[in-house]
Order: C-alpha cells, then structure tokens, then sequence
C-alpha cells in the first residue's frame, strides 16, 4: 500500500506535466507545506503530508480541510485571486484528472495566475508615498471586515513567543550571542507586562481579530495598478489571530527593514486616518513591541533556512537573520516622543513638510500626523478631497477642528509616539492652546510656523491636485490681512525648495533633544 507521499508524488508528477494542462510550460514552486504548480492563466496548490507542531497536514481529509480553509479565508482579501477548491481524480484505469468524476486522491487550491514578479517584495524599490498610501488604505478596507475572536489565547500565545523566539536563538549562538539573547528577551518581557493590561483592553474593545497572519511584501500583489493581500494564513486559528495593529505591524516593519521609512510611516498614517479610530492612538504603546516581535519572528524563521542551505547560501542566510535580530532589539528601545506642530498660511508647504519630517521623528515608523484639513473632512462626514461649504469655516467650527486636534495629540504622545499637528494656526490663542495641551501630558511643544511670499503660496496652491486642503487664491489673499498677533514658535523660511525647508525644521526638532 503506497505511503502518502509516494502517493503524491504521482500527484505532482501530474500537475507537472505539461501534457495535464494541455501542453502548456509548468514552473514548480515547493515550500516546506506546499507545492505550487503554475500553467498558462491558473495555479494549483497542494498541501504536501507533513506534520510540524503549527500544522498537519498529513491525511488526505486534512489537507482537504486545510485546501477549504484556506480559501475561507483568503477570498475575503483576493476575490481575483482564488477559485475555489478541486479534486485530483483517479478514474477505474488508473488515470488522474483534476476534477474528475473518479476518486478524490488528493485535493488542490485552484487560482487564478498573477504575475510573480509583481509581488512587493520584487517591487520594494518601486514603492512609492503614493503606493504606500494605497497600501494602508488595503488593510484598513481588510480590517474593517475582519471579526473579533476570542483575544485570551492570542495574549498568552503572544507571552509564549518570547521564549520560543529565545530557545531557538539560543541553539545559534554563532549569529545570536546568548548575552544580546538575554537582553532581547527581558526586555521583551518586561514590556509585554506593561502592555498587557492594554492588550485586555483591546480584546474587549474587539480589535483582537481574526487577521491575514502573515502580511509582509511577499504577500502583497499589484494586480491593476492596487495592492491586493493573498496568502493569508489558514492553517492556526491562533496565529492567524491578533491585534489588527500587530498585523500592520509586520508590513511597516518589512518596509522598515528594507530602508524605507518613509513608505512605513504613510502606510501607519493613512492606516489611522482610514480607521478614524481613537483607541488605536492609544494603543501605540504597544507598537514598538509588535514590530520587535515582527522582526524576531523573521529573524527566527530565516535563520532554520541555515539547516537546508546550501553552503555557499548561509553566510548570506545568517546576514539576514542577524539583522532582523538587529532591529528586533532596536525597537525595544524606542525614542523619547515629541510633540510638534507645523503652522503657517495656506501655500507654505506645512503638509508637504509633516510628511517629509514625521519618518524623521522617532520611535519607528515615525510621527502620527494629525491635519486639520482632514479633521474637518471628517468632521462634515466627507471625503478628503470633497470641498465644502464656506459655513464649514466659522469660528466654532475652527474651534472644534483644533480641539480634536489638540485631544489626539494629546493621545499620541502619551502613548510614547511622536505626534505633528498640521494647521494654519493664524491665531495665537489657536497656538497657545496647543502649546497648554502638551503641556498637560508633559510634553515641549516644538511650534514651526512656515513663511513664504504671497506669489510662492498662489503658486503651489495652483499646482495642488486632489488636496484636503479647500484653500483656493482667493483665500490666500485674504489670509495675507490676518493678523498673527506675537509669534512665539520658531519662523521657518519656506520659500525655498521643499529639502531646504526640510534641514531648517529638523534641525529645530532636534534642538528638543
């Protein structure tokens, strides 16, 4: 009687003959769990029979219910993607059919075919600010229809990784020495406790969920010009559960890791303006330990590649490991928050230079930036680029803007993140009133307030497309009789290019120090 593996490797024989798929090319991609076959427009994956201690996959009716699952889950995220699941017949002769009316000898996930050269991984260079956003306005749209699951195991199981993530960098000591082994590890430790009165919390507010589990680059595919999610895990109810700012975590810090901060730190941002929600201001504080725990989770799974490599491979395979380490380690040592504010009239580029500091500002990713433009969008119940009526700027209207403003801040940095609030701030109680909300979570505001001529602010203002912002000439001119009254934050000369406006404020922010 033919052991399950002899008896699919006639199974993969099959698929990898160009004769089943009509004599079309085969490309074979083997995983530790899987084997993927790739002919023409469509794709067949077969969970190969293994057992390790996250998955089993070793009877047929498993491998089945691990073929269902995984499409359960993943259609959510990539409807373009997955087809649903197919049998691997064998008829009264002897022959295999994929969908066949014989017996089911095995099963396969059926997809269609993407480019695979389109995954972000490949393309990591090419992720622009304007991929990026797309990229937190994705997860944002996948968490939001995600559902709550039961958030104790997932508390626990996150307490337990510590350890794990310890006991295999101990069996390395030649990439992990056992001293930086330790620190990581109590360090980790010591924080999980402090946060886990925070992560209580979260499970009851319902963000403890039912996430995609494994969310780096190499499971992000441009498909039509947007970042499509696939690949979700589906094999552990409990790893493929937590907190929705730990799945985010793992793509800001793939994109961390790969040298690009400022991609990471749109994706965080446009991520918390799609959720608008409060309570992930708060739960911030938890961020540096998830993308540790990120890192070390990479760190620990590249460096088990060693044991199959080839020798010429580990040096490299080592490097790697070694540097997720790295970074695990870094995170645990995040930054001091600072709060920052970035004034002036419309046209003197405060967005454009919010954007390009916050990367700038640690902790990682860098500063959460809270703009007015987009606080009353919402405030009205519209989309950022909807213009609104004139009676969407009184006073009182003014005045609940930067209240909101003033409170999430506030937020922000008493979780220990960086925050820069973006607004005109025209009027000196406007900034003295952001000035006594830092104060009251014991923080220095640092007040930028930007100047440029008349004729440079009509002009970027002319050039703007698609813009929060309602500012139009007309409203520029008029904003040149305001009266700013005595400016007590640091004048910054913005007249210039956008790099140049950009030293001059990092310099003022660092000044903080």
């Amino acid at each position: 009687m033919n052991t399950a593996t002899d008896s699919q490797s006639e199974v993969f024989a099959f698929l990898a003959d160009p004769a089943t798929h009509g004599g079309q090319n085969v490309q074979r991609i083997d995983t530790h769990a899987a084997s993927v076959f790739l002919a023409g427009d469509r794709v067949f994956k077969v969970k190969r029979a293994v057992r390790f201690p996250f998955l089993d996959y070793s009877t047929l009716a498993k491998r089945k219910q691990a073929c269902e699952a995984e499409i359960t889950v993943n259609v959510p995220y990539a409807p373009q993607i997955y087809r649903g699941v197919v049998p691997i017949t064998r008829a009264k002769d002897g022959k295999l059919a994929i969908g066949g009316g014989g017996e089911p000898v095995e099963w396969a996930v059926e997809m269609r075919r993407f480019d695979e050269k389109c995954t972000l991984d490949h393309l990591a260079g090419r992720i622009d600010t304007i991929l990026a956003d797309a990229l937190g306005r994705a997860v944002a749209v996948a968490h939001a229809k995600s559902r709550p699951v039961d958030p104790h195991p997932w508390i626990a199981a996150l307490g337990a990784y510590i350890d794990e993530h310890a006991e295999a960098f101990r069996r390395q000591p030649d990439i992990f020495p056992i001293g930086e082994v330790v620190a990581l590890c109590e360090a980790s430790r010591a924080t999980y406790q402090r946060i886990l009165p925070l992560l209580r919390e979260r499970g009851r507010q319902g963000f403890i969920r039912r996430i995609h589990g494994d969310l780096h680059l190499g499971n992000i595919v441009l498909i039509d010009n947007a970042p499509v999610l696939f690949d979700a895990i589906e094999f552990s109810d409990l790893i493929a559960s937590g907190d929705v700012l730990y799945d985010l975590a793992f793509l800001l810090m793939d994109l961390l890791e790969r040298g690009l901060a400022k991609q990471s730190n749109t994706v965080l941002n446009r991520y918390l303006a799609e959720t608008r929600r409060t309570e992930h201001l708060d739960a911030l504080a938890a961020l540096p330990f998830f993308l540790s725990m990120r890192a070390a989770i990479r760190a620990k799974v590249t460096a088990a590649r060693m044991e199959r490599a080839a020798a010429p491979e580990r040096a490299a395979i080592g490097k790697s490991a070694r540097a997720y380490f790295d970074f695990a380690t870094q995170a645990m040592k995040p930054a001091a928050p600072k709060f920052v504010a970035v004034g002036g009239l419309s046209g003197t580029g405060k967005s454009k230079l919010a954007r390009d500091l916050a990367p700038l500002i640690g902790p990682m990713p860098g500063a959460v930036i809270l703009r007015s433009d987009i606080e009353r969008k919402a405030l009205f119940g519209v989309g950022e680029t909807e213009r609104l009526a004139t009676d969407a700027y009184t006073q009182e209207i003014d005045d609940r803007v930067y209240g909101a403003l003033a409170e999430k801040a506030r937020r922000v940095f008493s979780a220990g993140h960086s925050v820069i609030v973006d607004a005109v701030f025209a009027r000196a109680g406007e900034r003295a009133g952001l000035a006594a909300s830092a104060k009251t979570v014991g923080a220095s505001l640092c007040g930028l307030f930007l100047t440029a001529s008349l004729e440079t602010r009509l002009a970027r203002i002319g050039h703007r497309k698609r813009d929060a912002s309602d500012a139009d000439a007309a409203i520029a001119r008029a904003q040149e009789n305001y009266d700013i009254g005595a400016l007590d934050w640091k004048p910054v000369d913005a007249s210039g290019e956008p790099a140049t406006t950009l030293s001059r404020a990092k310099a003022m922010v660092a000044a903080l120090d």
